[in-house]
């Protein structure tokens, strides 16, 4: 007698979960270069800070869980989590702000929930939204670019900066879209001639723009590699420059910024490919996730154009996190065998 199988076919790819976070490490190479020669060695030495406060947080929780320690730490995605937190995060911010940022990121948003897997919302965009809150000066504290300053500071500098001996005021320099923000008299020809920032770069400012490219070539990557989908990066970035372009109106004083503007500035290749591509906080199907990243585009631009913030990264995905579920109950795909496809409430009440 032959046995039927009554399973779903299963494929394996040969990743784990240790190697697909070590890859995107890898893939932030680029970006992390790019603001390490623009903005200088303060960048590294935030990811550092990051590194070893959440990958200790986790051991202590893992520790008070009664769980082998090494072996989840060996996931690397605390790291990757910490990671994505220190380059966020202004390049000279005291000490104590990627401390209490990763902290904030394993513990409330990782770990209170149970662990990787079961977060409803994105740990890094928890940690930096938490420091955003309510460190508004020290998280708005952005250096300048080093062609604007002759250099950026040295690693003795860059400590002397991060750990309360140094000022740091007379390094930092309004960010490309806080200027385009606070703009009100100029149009944007003029303001691009007037501002340093701009006449030093190319479409988006001196510095802002290579991390930007830095950090999407690091999403080429990860879709060539098979590790994201194009989905909600791209959702992302077209609804982003369809608004930027209906709302540009040729660049008045009360402009919003060119469509590259808001591409190439900002934390805006980061979002879309290191962000809105978890697979945990994000949306499951491929339909879900095209609804998730046009959100995540749409409410960046709204935040950047009319709310309280220059950039609206992290408030759109956590934004986007809430919605995810509801989103994911209405974008399940076809059922294999089944004509239409089906909600998930659905299948809750057979």
């Amino acid at each position: 007698m032959s046995l039927m199988r009554v399973t779903s076919p299963h494929a394996h790819s040969g990743q784990s979960t240790s190697k697909v976070m070590l890859q995107v490490v890898a893939a932030t190479v680029p970006g992390v270069l790019a603001l390490v020669i623009f903005f200088g060695p303060g960048v590294l030495i935030n990811i550092a800070l990051c590194a070893f406060t959440a990958l200790a947080t986790e051991a202590a929780v893992m520790k008070l869980r009664d769980r082998p320690v090494g072996f989840y730490l060996k996931d690397y995605s605390a790291l990757v989590t910490a990671l994505l937190l220190g380059i966020a995060l202004p390049p000279y911010c005291p000490w104590w702000i990627p401390v209490i940022g990763s902290v904030s990121a394993i513990l409330l948003a990782k770990q209170l929930y149970g662990g990787m897997g079961y977060n409803p919302f994105n740990p890094a965009m928890v940690g930096y939204v938490v420091l955003l809150i309510s460190f508004p000066v020290e998280m708005t504290r952005w250096v300048a670019p080093a062609e604007l300053i002759y250099g950026t500071p040295g690693l003795d500098e860059s400590f002397a900066l991060i750990f309360g001996n140094m000022n740091v005021d007379g390094f930092t320099r309004a960010t490309p879209l806080e200027i385009v923000r606070h703009n009100q008299s100029t149009i944007l020809a003029q303001l691009y001639e007037m501002e340093p920032i701009f006449n030093k770069g190319t479409v988006a400012g001196v510095g802002w723009e290579m991390a930007n490219f830095g950090f999407l070539l690091g999403g080429l990557f990860l879709l060539f590699r098979r590790l994201i989908t194009w989905h909600a990066p791209v959702a992302m970035l077209v609804t982003m420059a369809l608004l930027s372009v209906v709302f540009y109106d040729g660049g008045s004083s009360l402009s919003e910024g060119s469509p590259l503007l808001h591409l190439f500035s900002g934390a805006t290749m980061l979002g879309a490919f290191f962000i809105v591509t978890d697979p945990v906080s994000g949306c499951t199907s491929n339909k879900g996730r095209l609804v998730f990243g046009a959100g995540v585009g749409l409410l960046v631009f709204v935040i950047r154009a009319w709310g309280a913030y220059p950039d609206g990264v992290a408030f759109a995905v956590l934004l986007m996190n809430f919605a995810a579920p509801f989103i994911d109950n209405y974008t399940l795909p076809r059922t294999y065998g089944h004509k239409a496809a089906r909600k998930a409430t659905d299948l809750e009440e057979q």
